[in-house]
């Protein structure tokens, strides 16, 4: 939270509910972007209380975030 002023918003990769207290803070401050939980089965009921409608899963994230080589023609 050093930093807090150096940056507009904040994008948190978990699912524990240890930072519940931080992503809690970042929401009400309107600085949380997106919180990305790697399970979206499992993870903490906290967070899925305190982000709402800013969470997302590595699962949906995949097909965004994968590289695809385009191919060439062929000869």
């Amino acid at each position: 939270m050093i930093d807090y002023k150096k940056y507009d918003r904040a994008i948190i990769v978990t699912g524990d509910s240890d930072f519940s207290c931080l992503v809690k803070y970042l929401y009400d401050q309107k600085k949380l972007l997106k919180l990305i939980v790697p399970n979206k089965h499992k993870y903490s009921l906290f967070l899925k209380k305190t982000a709402k409608e800013k969470i997302d899963n590595l699962t949906n994230l995949e097909e965004k975030l994968s590289f695809n080589q385009k191919k060439g023609p062929t000869t």
